[in-house]
């Protein structure tokens, strides 16, 4: 009977332990789940948070996986004692999350949402902004994994003008894409960037004074994605000068976001505490189930990340 740890903070295992129960119970599989790290030499698979009990992976000899529970995996993928296989979080509730809250906020900035709420003093008028039709809004998405591509096929469905950035080339319908060193290109003239790529050495900094060069003038920025994509210093910059006219933020270098921190008081700028896309226990849980059948089946699992690249 395989052994799984819950390797994440306490509170995670009070929502996580009866839906996994319950995933194990929905393939048949039988085994022994629990959140105790007395006794690692035992443990076959991991389920793994970032803040958890477990840092140091060496005295799991018999460890065959460790399955994070996250899209992001920069919390360990550089961790040096981890010799297995590592997976990433890919599931159903947290591709639909993260596309209710980009196409919601694509809309409020498209439609100007923002103006209309700001004047709601009683008096009756017509505003000088009538949007665009989405057909003549330009749309860029940097990052078409998963979640990129999910986002960029729902802007579509909406008619909106999509581009899409990726290391390596995409075929993805209605998308116009673009790949290795063409970022800026992806992003000229484009009227709202949303950031997705994952966050690696190669991508720190992504959104930096160049790229903000080349968005249309008073263009929107939403970052659900991780906050080391955006310099901070330029986007700051860029929307004192209008070059941006709005940013919306759901991830930052320092999480929580210091009360002291300009984000927080800057006029242009919308702040979102990491909500953008929650892992749900009941079908993340699925997810982690299916990997360890697999494990127990010698099937290849599913979601691998490529250690080298950093997811």
């Amino acid at each position: 009977m395989p052994r799984i740890l819950f390797a994440a903070q306490d509170a995670r295992w009070d929502q996580y332990q009866a839906p996994l129960t319950a995933a194990l119970e929905e393939v048949g599989l039988t085994a022994r789940l629990d959140c105790d790290t007395s006794d690692p030499a035992t443990v076959d698979y991991m389920i793994y948070a970032p803040g958890g009990p477990v840092q140091d992976f060496t005295p799991f000899t018999g460890l065959k996986l460790v399955q994070n529970l996250w899209a992001g995996v920069e919390g360990i993928v550089g961790n040096d004692t981890l010799r297995v296989p590592l997976t990433r979080m890919v599931d159903t509730g947290l591709t639909e999350g993260m596309v209710e809250w980009c196409v919601g906020h694509v809309l409020r900035h498209h439609l100007g949402i923002d103006r209309m709420l700001a004047t709601q003093n009683g008096d009756w008028r017509h505003f000088d902004f009538i949007p665009p039709l989405a057909r003549d809004r330009k749309v860029t998405v940097v990052g078409l994994g998963a979640l990129g591509a999910a986002v960029s096929e729902a802007l579509v469905a909406l008619n909106f003008q999509v581009r899409g950035y990726a290391r390596r080339p995409k075929d993805i319908l209605g998308v116009e894409s673009f790949s290795g060193d063409a970022l800026h290109a992806a992003l000229v003239g484009a009227e709202v960037v949303i950031l997705l790529v994952p966050h690696t050495p190669a991508t720190e900094g992504i959104l930096d004074a160049g790229a903000l060069a080349c968005l249309a003038e008073g263009a929107v920025v939403l970052n659900p994605g991780r906050g080391g994509l955006v310099d901070d210093k330029a986007l700051l910059a860029a929307l004192d000068s209008g070059q941006v006219g709005h940013a919306t933020l759901d991830t930052f270098r320092t999480e929580p976001l210091p009360p002291s921190d300009p984000y927080w008081s800057h006029p242009k700028v919308t702040v979102t505490p990491h909500i953008a896309s929650e892992t749900r226990p009941e079908t993340a849980a699925r997810v982690v189930v299916e990997n360890i059948r697999r494990g127990e089946a010698g099937e290849p699992f599913l979601h691998l990340v490529d250690r080298q690249a950093g997811y």
